[in-house]
Protein backbone atom coordinates (compact mmCIF):
# COMPACT_ATOMS: atom_id res chain seq x y z
CA UNK A 1 0.00 0.00 0.00
CA UNK A 2 1.15 3.55 -0.61
CA UNK A 3 0.89 6.03 2.14
CA UNK A 4 1.48 9.89 1.52
CA UNK A 5 3.58 11.15 3.58
CA UNK A 6 3.58 15.55 4.52
CA UNK A 7 5.03 17.78 7.14
CA UNK A 8 4.51 17.65 9.76
CA UNK A 9 3.11 14.41 9.83
CA UNK A 10 5.30 11.30 10.51
CA UNK A 11 4.43 7.82 10.42
CA UNK A 12 2.71 6.53 13.43
CA UNK A 13 4.51 4.18 15.37
CA UNK A 14 4.74 0.37 14.57
CA UNK A 15 5.62 -2.76 15.94
CA UNK A 16 9.43 -3.44 15.61
CA UNK A 17 8.08 -6.68 15.35
CA UNK A 18 7.42 -6.27 11.76
CA UNK A 19 11.42 -6.36 10.59
CA UNK A 20 11.80 -9.16 12.84
CA UNK A 21 9.08 -11.09 12.12
CA UNK A 22 9.69 -10.66 7.88
CA UNK A 23 12.73 -12.51 8.22
CA UNK A 24 11.37 -14.81 10.72
CA UNK A 25 8.29 -15.37 8.95
CA UNK A 26 10.09 -15.94 5.74
CA UNK A 27 12.70 -18.10 6.67
CA UNK A 28 10.85 -20.29 8.15
CA UNK A 29 11.97 -20.45 11.49
CA UNK A 30 10.60 -21.58 14.60
CA UNK A 31 9.79 -18.70 16.76
CA UNK A 32 6.25 -18.03 17.22
CA UNK A 33 4.36 -14.49 16.15
CA UNK A 34 3.38 -14.06 20.26
CA UNK A 35 7.44 -13.72 20.85
CA UNK A 36 7.34 -10.22 18.62
CA UNK A 37 3.94 -9.16 19.59
CA UNK A 38 4.13 -5.80 21.59
CA UNK A 39 7.77 -5.80 20.78
CA UNK A 40 8.10 -2.13 20.35
CA UNK A 41 5.81 -1.40 23.94
CA UNK A 42 8.75 -2.96 25.55
CA UNK A 43 11.60 -1.04 24.35
CA UNK A 44 12.81 3.02 25.52
CA UNK A 45 11.86 5.58 22.87
CA UNK A 46 14.79 7.91 23.03
CA UNK A 47 14.39 10.83 21.17
CA UNK A 48 16.94 11.31 18.83
CA UNK A 49 17.42 15.26 16.79
CA UNK A 50 16.69 15.63 13.88
CA UNK A 51 19.90 15.84 11.37
CA UNK A 52 19.80 18.22 8.70
CA UNK A 53 21.66 17.85 5.17
CA UNK A 54 24.90 19.69 5.10
CA UNK A 55 24.18 21.88 2.26
CA UNK A 56 21.94 22.12 -0.75
CA UNK A 57 23.34 19.38 -3.25
CA UNK A 58 22.72 18.79 -6.76
CA UNK A 59 22.45 15.67 -8.36
CA UNK A 60 25.72 14.08 -10.21
CA UNK A 61 25.89 14.47 -13.98
CA UNK A 62 28.17 13.32 -16.30
CA UNK A 63 31.84 14.27 -16.13
CA UNK A 64 31.36 15.85 -13.04
CA UNK A 65 34.60 15.85 -10.89
CA UNK A 66 34.39 13.08 -8.04
CA UNK A 67 34.14 15.25 -5.34
CA UNK A 68 30.87 16.51 -6.36
CA UNK A 69 29.71 13.17 -7.05
CA UNK A 70 30.60 11.78 -3.64
CA UNK A 71 28.98 15.08 -2.12
CA UNK A 72 25.52 14.07 -4.25
CA UNK A 73 25.40 11.26 -2.55
CA UNK A 74 24.56 13.41 0.76
CA UNK A 75 21.35 15.07 -0.92
CA UNK A 76 18.96 14.36 2.28
CA UNK A 77 21.32 14.46 4.78
CA UNK A 78 22.75 12.11 7.21
CA UNK A 79 21.32 9.02 9.16
CA UNK A 80 23.61 10.08 11.68
CA UNK A 81 26.68 12.08 12.50
CA UNK A 82 29.44 9.92 14.21
CA UNK A 83 32.79 9.19 12.12
CA UNK A 84 31.34 10.39 8.68
CA UNK A 85 34.10 9.25 5.66
CA UNK A 86 34.11 9.80 2.17
CA UNK A 87 35.18 7.94 -0.50
CA UNK A 88 35.05 7.48 -4.09
CA UNK A 89 32.13 5.76 -5.03
CA UNK A 90 30.01 6.10 -1.60
CA UNK A 91 29.65 8.02 2.08
CA UNK A 92 29.98 6.14 5.57
CA UNK A 93 29.44 5.97 9.00
CA UNK A 94 31.30 3.84 10.24
CA UNK A 95 31.11 2.03 14.01
CA UNK A 96 34.11 0.88 15.69
CA UNK A 97 32.76 -1.07 18.64
CA UNK A 98 31.39 -3.37 15.77
CA UNK A 99 34.07 -3.39 13.42
CA UNK A 100 31.75 -2.48 10.43
CA UNK A 101 29.76 0.58 8.84
CA UNK A 102 26.59 2.10 10.61
CA UNK A 103 25.36 2.70 7.49
CA UNK A 104 26.65 3.34 3.83
CA UNK A 105 24.90 5.73 1.44
CA UNK A 106 25.55 5.67 -2.47
CA UNK A 107 23.72 7.06 -5.56
CA UNK A 108 23.13 5.01 -8.53
CA UNK A 109 23.23 6.33 -12.38
CA UNK A 110 22.94 4.44 -14.87
CA UNK A 111 26.52 6.01 -15.93
CA UNK A 112 27.91 4.29 -12.20
CA UNK A 113 26.88 1.17 -13.49
CA UNK A 114 28.66 0.85 -16.33
CA UNK A 115 32.78 1.40 -17.81
CA UNK A 116 35.55 -0.24 -17.67
CA UNK A 117 35.98 -1.00 -13.92
CA UNK A 118 37.24 -4.64 -13.75
CA UNK A 119 36.36 -6.40 -10.19
CA UNK A 120 39.50 -9.24 -10.61
CA UNK A 121 41.72 -6.17 -10.16
CA UNK A 122 39.99 -5.24 -6.84
CA UNK A 123 41.25 -7.13 -3.36
CA UNK A 124 39.39 -6.80 0.05
CA UNK A 125 41.88 -4.82 1.98
CA UNK A 126 42.39 -3.09 5.65
CA UNK A 127 41.00 0.68 6.15
CA UNK A 128 44.41 2.51 6.88
CA UNK A 129 42.19 5.30 8.19
CA UNK A 130 40.47 3.40 11.03
CA UNK A 131 42.83 3.05 13.95
CA UNK A 132 43.86 -1.15 14.40
CA UNK A 133 42.10 -1.31 17.45
CA UNK A 134 38.92 -0.78 16.05
CA UNK A 135 39.48 -2.45 11.99
CA UNK A 136 38.62 -5.91 10.65
CA UNK A 137 41.34 -7.54 8.92
CA UNK A 138 40.41 -10.35 6.62
CA UNK A 139 42.16 -12.68 8.95
CA UNK A 140 39.12 -12.23 11.08
CA UNK A 141 36.75 -13.86 8.33
CA UNK A 142 38.98 -16.43 7.10
CA UNK A 143 37.37 -19.44 8.44
CA UNK A 144 34.29 -17.80 10.39
CA UNK A 145 31.64 -18.95 8.18
CA UNK A 146 30.66 -15.74 6.69
CA UNK A 147 31.19 -13.84 3.74
CA UNK A 148 32.70 -10.14 3.39
CA UNK A 149 29.25 -8.93 2.60
CA UNK A 150 29.15 -5.74 0.37
CA UNK A 151 27.29 -2.41 1.49
CA UNK A 152 27.89 -0.71 -0.89
CA UNK A 153 27.85 -3.18 -3.89
CA UNK A 154 30.87 -3.40 -6.21
CA UNK A 155 29.01 -4.18 -9.13
CA UNK A 156 26.89 -0.04 -8.12
CA UNK A 157 30.34 1.18 -9.66
CA UNK A 158 31.52 0.27 -12.92
CA UNK A 159 32.21 3.53 -13.69
CA UNK A 160 35.68 4.31 -12.35
CA UNK A 161 38.53 1.41 -11.22
CA UNK A 162 39.12 3.63 -7.99
CA UNK A 163 35.53 3.41 -7.33
CA UNK A 164 35.49 0.04 -7.29
CA UNK A 165 38.55 -0.63 -5.75
CA UNK A 166 36.93 1.60 -2.72
CA UNK A 167 33.96 -0.86 -2.19
CA UNK A 168 36.77 -3.26 -1.15
CA UNK A 169 37.57 -1.45 2.03
CA UNK A 170 36.73 -3.88 5.04
CA UNK A 171 35.40 -0.43 6.48
CA UNK A 172 32.03 -1.36 3.69
CA UNK A 173 31.51 -4.89 4.69
CA UNK A 174 29.70 -6.64 7.43
CA UNK A 175 29.67 -10.77 8.01
CA UNK A 176 27.00 -12.29 6.32
CA UNK A 177 25.73 -15.38 6.03
CA UNK A 178 26.83 -16.66 2.11
CA UNK A 179 23.66 -18.14 0.84
CA UNK A 180 21.93 -14.51 1.68
CA UNK A 181 25.06 -12.69 -0.01
CA UNK A 182 25.25 -15.02 -2.90
CA UNK A 183 21.07 -14.97 -3.30
CA UNK A 184 18.47 -12.79 -1.84
CA UNK A 185 20.89 -9.89 -0.48
CA UNK A 186 22.29 -9.92 -4.36
CA UNK A 187 18.92 -9.82 -5.99
CA UNK A 188 17.90 -7.11 -4.13
CA UNK A 189 21.01 -5.31 -5.11
CA UNK A 190 20.29 -6.36 -8.88
CA UNK A 191 16.77 -4.51 -8.36
CA UNK A 192 18.18 -1.51 -7.26
CA UNK A 193 20.47 -1.35 -10.34
CA UNK A 194 17.38 -1.80 -12.24
CA UNK A 195 15.48 0.85 -10.69
CA UNK A 196 17.83 3.71 -12.39
CA UNK A 197 15.79 2.97 -15.94
CA UNK A 198 12.62 4.39 -13.86
CA UNK A 199 13.88 6.82 -12.00
CA UNK A 200 16.05 9.94 -12.08
CA UNK A 201 18.55 9.68 -9.11
CA UNK A 202 18.41 6.63 -6.98
CA UNK A 203 20.12 6.36 -3.61
CA UNK A 204 20.42 3.73 -1.81
CA UNK A 205 21.76 3.03 2.44
CA UNK A 206 22.80 -0.08 3.42
CA UNK A 207 23.85 -1.43 7.10
CA UNK A 208 23.73 -4.03 9.81
CA UNK A 209 20.91 -4.28 12.03
CA UNK A 210 21.21 -5.97 15.68
CA UNK A 211 17.80 -6.75 16.42
CA UNK A 212 16.26 -8.05 19.94
CA UNK A 213 14.74 -11.81 20.31
CA UNK A 214 12.73 -12.94 23.37
CA UNK A 215 14.63 -15.68 24.69
CA UNK A 216 13.17 -19.13 27.18
CA UNK A 217 12.97 -16.52 30.03
CA UNK A 218 10.54 -14.16 28.52
CA UNK A 219 12.86 -11.38 28.39
CA UNK A 220 14.03 -9.79 25.39
CA UNK A 221 17.82 -9.78 24.00
CA UNK A 222 20.08 -7.98 21.88
CA UNK A 223 22.56 -11.03 21.27
CA UNK A 224 24.92 -11.65 17.93
CA UNK A 225 28.27 -13.37 17.31
CA UNK A 226 31.38 -12.04 17.15
CA UNK A 227 34.44 -13.15 14.79
CA UNK A 228 38.20 -13.50 14.10
CA UNK A 229 40.37 -11.81 16.83
CA UNK A 230 39.09 -8.25 16.22
CA UNK A 231 35.43 -9.23 17.28
CA UNK A 232 33.84 -8.27 14.14
CA UNK A 233 30.34 -8.28 15.04
CA UNK A 234 27.70 -10.51 13.17
CA UNK A 235 24.84 -8.54 12.24
CA UNK A 236 21.45 -10.18 13.14
CA UNK A 237 19.94 -8.15 9.93
CA UNK A 238 20.50 -6.55 7.20
CA UNK A 239 18.61 -2.88 6.22
CA UNK A 240 18.80 -1.08 2.75
CA UNK A 241 16.62 1.78 2.30
CA UNK A 242 15.95 3.21 -1.37
CA UNK A 243 15.47 6.98 -1.94
CA UNK A 244 13.92 7.08 -5.56
CA UNK A 245 13.14 10.75 -7.27
CA UNK A 246 11.19 10.80 -10.89
CA UNK A 247 11.61 14.27 -13.17
CA UNK A 248 8.72 15.38 -11.50
CA UNK A 249 10.76 15.89 -8.11
CA UNK A 250 8.65 13.75 -6.11
CA UNK A 251 10.45 11.27 -3.70
CA UNK A 252 9.50 7.46 -2.97
CA UNK A 253 10.76 5.80 -0.30
CA UNK A 254 11.40 1.87 0.35
CA UNK A 255 12.87 0.27 2.97
CA UNK A 256 13.98 -3.41 3.13
CA UNK A 257 14.60 -5.73 6.19
CA UNK A 258 16.15 -9.17 5.74
CA UNK A 259 17.83 -11.67 8.29
CA UNK A 260 21.63 -12.84 8.12
CA UNK A 261 20.38 -16.38 7.74
CA UNK A 262 19.86 -18.72 4.42
CA UNK A 263 16.43 -17.24 2.65
CA UNK A 264 14.93 -18.52 -0.51
CA UNK A 265 15.82 -16.19 -3.27
CA UNK A 266 12.35 -17.22 -5.07
CA UNK A 267 10.40 -15.25 -2.03
CA UNK A 268 9.56 -11.78 -3.78
CA UNK A 269 11.32 -8.89 -2.73
CA UNK A 270 8.03 -7.24 -1.65
CA UNK A 271 7.81 -9.45 1.27
CA UNK A 272 11.17 -7.96 2.41
CA UNK A 273 9.15 -4.41 2.90
CA UNK A 274 8.84 -3.04 6.32
CA UNK A 275 7.72 0.31 7.39
CA UNK A 276 11.35 3.02 7.53
CA UNK A 277 10.41 4.03 11.02
CA UNK A 278 10.55 -0.07 12.47
CA UNK A 279 14.42 0.59 10.97
CA UNK A 280 14.74 4.05 12.33
CA UNK A 281 13.94 3.07 15.83
CA UNK A 282 16.38 -0.13 15.71
CA UNK A 283 19.46 1.56 13.97
CA UNK A 284 19.31 4.86 15.83
CA UNK A 285 19.53 6.43 12.39
CA UNK A 286 16.88 9.14 11.12
CA UNK A 287 15.89 9.08 7.33
CA UNK A 288 12.62 10.99 7.25
CA UNK A 289 13.17 14.28 8.86
CA UNK A 290 16.12 14.75 6.04
CA UNK A 291 14.34 13.65 3.14
CA UNK A 292 11.12 15.79 4.44
CA UNK A 293 13.14 19.02 4.88
CA UNK A 294 13.87 18.59 0.96
CA UNK A 295 10.21 17.42 -0.71
CA UNK A 296 6.99 17.87 0.79
CA UNK A 297 5.97 14.51 -1.29
CA UNK A 298 7.13 11.83 -0.24
CA UNK A 299 5.50 8.08 -0.49
CA UNK A 300 6.32 5.29 1.55
CA UNK A 301 6.06 1.63 -0.22
CA UNK A 302 5.29 -0.83 2.36
CA UNK A 303 4.41 -5.00 1.50
CA UNK A 304 1.71 -5.10 -0.92
CA UNK A 305 2.84 -1.65 -2.95
CA UNK A 306 2.15 -1.15 -6.83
Amino acid sequence: MRRLLCSPWLISGVSLAVGVGVGAALTHSSSSSSSSSGLLHRLPIIPIPTVSAKSELTPYHQGQLTPSKSAAVMKYGFPSLSNIKSRESYVTSYDPRCRTAAWVIEQLTPETLSGPSDRKLCDFKEDDSVHVYHRSSNGDYRGSGFDRGHLAAAANHKWNQKAMEDTFYLSNVAPQNPHLNQNAWNNLEKYCRSLTKQYHNVFVCSGPLYLPRQELDGKMYVKYQVIGKNHVAVPTHFFKVVILENRRGEVELRSYVMPNMPVDEKIPLERFLVPIESIERASGLLFVPNILKKTNNLQAITAGGQ
